[in-house]
């Protein structure tokens, strides 16, 4: 039988991995992770936060300028990171972007009461990213709302929204439960007690109101709310496996602040070495035909054992 969780025993998560992959991953230094790139999976250092934000606020307009009537196209962006967000509303007010027939899909929504919350809500995904970046945007330049995507509890909209145009990219962050978006990794229990699901049965999964693993509770509170966890909602939506699939390109940016030393490691490992595993949601992306791994190089940082 695989291992109990160390840290939430009626979950999965990554904890309940073998012993050597663990060790494996806590051993690479930032030069191995360049080396894990392979046809489909290309890893990217940035040394300074300027030009790391700025790569990925481009991936929007390189998107975005794809877009034509004929062939709507856009991006699914994350809420964490967020510095990118305003970069991106100066690219467009600089560029004159013309986003008429540009996208955007929210990837995440917190949910209180079986409802997702509301866009005045304080922790709200919708609420950061049209503060951040379509209120900035000059009113003649910005995509109509119907273009605007943010998931709900009633899901018709969204889920028929990606086949109406062309998700050129996938961004995201990496959570420090290895999930991008929220998917996190399940319970413990049902069919899923001793094993998680499979990568295929995971990858099936599309966007849904999940329950959040005990460690995303905690990484939110700590990153969105100064540790108040008992203000972060448990239960979300999130964008699915099913839609990530859908799009053409996952970009996964790690500036180091969202997860940790060892978990950025260890997700290269897995993708690098094709290791899926659903305890390691992010580790299924070893199945996806286009992936870039972007790392903030000072934020890689090290496994190695120091006292404080």
């Amino acid at each position: 039988m695989r291992p109990i969780s160390k840290i939430a025993p009626d979950w999965w998560d990554y904890t309940t991995l073998d012993r050597e992959i663990l060790d494996d991953a806590a051993r690479l230094v930032p030069d191995d992770l360049l080396a894990l790139s392979r046809p489909g999976f290309q890893v990217i250092f940035y040394d300074t936060l300027e030009d790391f934000y700025l790569a990925e606020a481009l991936e929007y307009i390189t998107a975005w300028r794809q877009a034509t009537e004929e062939a709507p196209a856009g991006i699914c962006g994350p809420i964490g990171p967020t510095e990118q967000l305003p970069l991106v509303a100066r690219l467009v007010n600089a560029l004159e972007l013309d986003l008429r027939h540009a996208h955007f899909w929210g990837m995440d929504e917190w949910v209180v009461d079986g409802k997702e919350v509301s866009a005045d809500h304080s922790l709200s995904f919708e609420r950061a990213d049209r503060a951040l970046c379509f209120d900035r945007m000059r009113p003649d330049l910005r995509m109509p709302e119907a273009n605007l995507h943010f998931p709900k509890v009633d899901l018709t909209d969204f889920q028929a929204s990606w086949d109406r145009a062309r998700c050129v990219v996938m961004q995201g962050g990496q959570g420090e439960v290895k999930h991008w978006a929220f998917n996190d990794p399940v319970r413990r229990q049902g069919a899923y007690k001793d094993v998680p699901p499979t990568p295929a049965e995971y990858r099936e999964l599309a966007t849904r109101v999940v329950d959040l693993h005990p460690i995303t509770l905690i990484q939110n509170a700590r990153t969105s709310g100064g540790g108040v966890v008992q203000n972060v909602p448990s239960r979300a939506l999130t964008v699915g496996p099913a839609e990530t699939w859908k799009a053409e390109k996952v970009s996964i940016w790690h500036a180091g602040t969202h997860d940790n030393p060892f978990g950025m490691r260890l997700t290269t490992l897995m993708i690098g070495k094709q290791i899926p595993d659903s305890a390691v949601p992010m580790s299924l992306l070893a199945d996806h035909p286009n992936v870039q791994f972007n790392f903030f190089r000072p934020g890689i940082g090290t496994c190695e054992a120091e006292m404080h």
